[in-house]
C-alpha cells in the first residue's frame, strides 16, 4: 500500500478553523451562561476546550476530513 502524503499546512489550518469556530460558538451558545460562572478566565478557557478538544479529534476533525479528503490530498 503506498502511503499518501500528509495534507498541505495551509489545508489543515482552514479545516482546523472551519471545525473549531462553529464547535465553540454551539458551545458558547448553549452552555454559555455555565462558562460565564467560571472564574478566573484561564478556568474558563479549560473548561471550554476540555468539551470542545475530544470533540475536535474524535468526531468533527475525523469527518471533515473524510469530506474533504480529495481536496485535502490534492
Amino acid at each position: 500500500m503506498a502511503a499518501t502524503k500528509p495534507p498541505k499546512k495551509w489545508k489543515m489550518a482552514i479545516l482546523v478553523w472551519t471545525a473549531i469556530y462553529p464547535t465553540i460558538t454551539i458551545l458558547l451558545a448553549c452552555l454559555g451562561d455555565y462558562f460565564t460562572q467560571i472564574t478566573p478566565l484561564p478556568l474558563r478557557t479549560a473548561a471550554i476546550t476540555v468539551i470542545a478538544v475530544p470533540l475536535m479529534v474524535y468526531i468533527i476533525l475525523p469527518l471533515l476530513q473524510k469530506a474533504v479528503a480529495r481536496w485535502l490530498h490534492s
